[in-house]
């Protein structure tokens, strides 16, 4: 039996992280290395679990020594709420996670490193974006503009990193992801933990922030780790960037809607103009994904949903936020 290869999870505590380390820890010619920082490990066969704070240079340099493959998956995260009153909590120390990260994984002699990005650099419309359409002129949604450009600036360090032919680089600008260990506290979740925890915790009434009218795209976990796998196993140039997302988005009021059906509770829908919100419509179109690395979305969202909430049911019936920290110093998803 061959050495096995080594990958090293940036992030592993949190969402899309753990998700990746469940699912290359079921694969035995795999060695797993899991990076966490504030929140412990959790119990699984086959990981290795490395203490680290991925903003000091050393501690990066000692978590991805000997990495064959780096998944970048650690950042500081927070919810529309904090988006919306304390936007720069999420850039700061996010940039310094993603330098240190591609410095350390250069040093350390990896051959490929995946890094995530996302589809906040788009402005609202209808029609699902690409690679191509991102336009450096156009103006960026203010709650946004910030985050945008961080993740801009880690798309072009990660081709320049590539470009010295060290290691390939895999871009992934995803929509919104959902599935098992997202975010389900009203503190911190995005709007589908959100809607979840408050489908499966209210009496009578989910209360909507804003009209509901406005759309996310959205995409099950799963999908996104296949995506991952196929450009680990089928990439050939050093740097490639690909969206992926549904093609279309989803009202905000209908997803509400779909979830309360899936629960079975009976329950009305409420809406108040009063709490934060960011009224966009983004979709991405995942063409490019499909035509070079055969992937597409296979979790219907209904399917997706009654898939969570089964996962929620058994795994998560008591929302807590008592070992987690304050949004501004999670430093464990993406």
């Amino acid at each position: 039996m061959g050495e096995r290869i080594k990958i090293v999870v940036c992030g592993a505590t949190g969402f899309i992280g753990r998700n990746c380390v469940e699912r290359f820890a079921a694969d035995p010619a795999v060695e797993v290395v899991a990076i966490h920082h504030r929140r412990p490990p959790f119990d699984h066969s086959g990981v290795r679990w490395v203490k680290a704070d991925l903003t000091r240079s050393e501690d990066a340099a000692r978590a991805l020594e000997g990495a064959d493959i780096v998944i970048q998956a650690a950042a500081t995260t927070s919810g529309v709420a904090d988006i919306v009153a304390r936007p720069h909590t999420q850039i700061t120390d996010t940039a310094l996670i993603h330098n240190q990260v591609f410095r350390a994984a250069y040093d350390a002699g990896a051959k490929h490193l995946v890094l995530f990005s996302c589809s906040i650099m788009y402005p609202s419309r209808e029609a699902p974006h690409d690679e191509k359409s991102f336009d450096a002129n156009a103006e960026i949604h203010p709650n946004y503009f910030a985050g945008a450009w961080n993740k801009i600036y880690f798309e072009k360090i990660g081709e320049f990193f590539a470009s010295l032919g060290a290691y390939k680089v895999s871009v992934i600008r995803h929509t919104n992801v959902y599935g098992p260990h997202d975010k389900f506290d009203l503190d911190r979740s995005h709007v589908f933990g959100a809607t979840v925890t408050k489908v499966m915790t209210v009496d009578d009434t989910v209360e909507v922030w804003g009209d509901g009218q406005e759309a996310r795209d959205l995409i099950h976990v799963d999908d996104l780790v296949d995506l991952i796998e196929a450009m680990l196993q089928r990439q050939t140039e050093p740097y490639d960037l690909v969206c992926a997302g549904a093609g279309h988005g989803v009202q905000i009021r209908d997803l509400v809607a779909r979830v309360i059906a899936a629960s079975g509770r009976s329950l009305t829908i409420t809406y108040d103009a009063t709490m934060p919100t960011i009224p966009t419509t983004i979709a991405l179109s995942y063409n490019k994904a499909r035509e070079k690395y055969g992937w597409l979305p296979r979790v219907g969202l209904d399917e997706g949903i009654r898939r969570t909430i089964a996962w929620w049911t058994t795994e998560h019936s008591e929302p807590s936020t008592a070992d987690t920290p304050h949004p501004a110093l999670e430093r464990d998803e993406t």
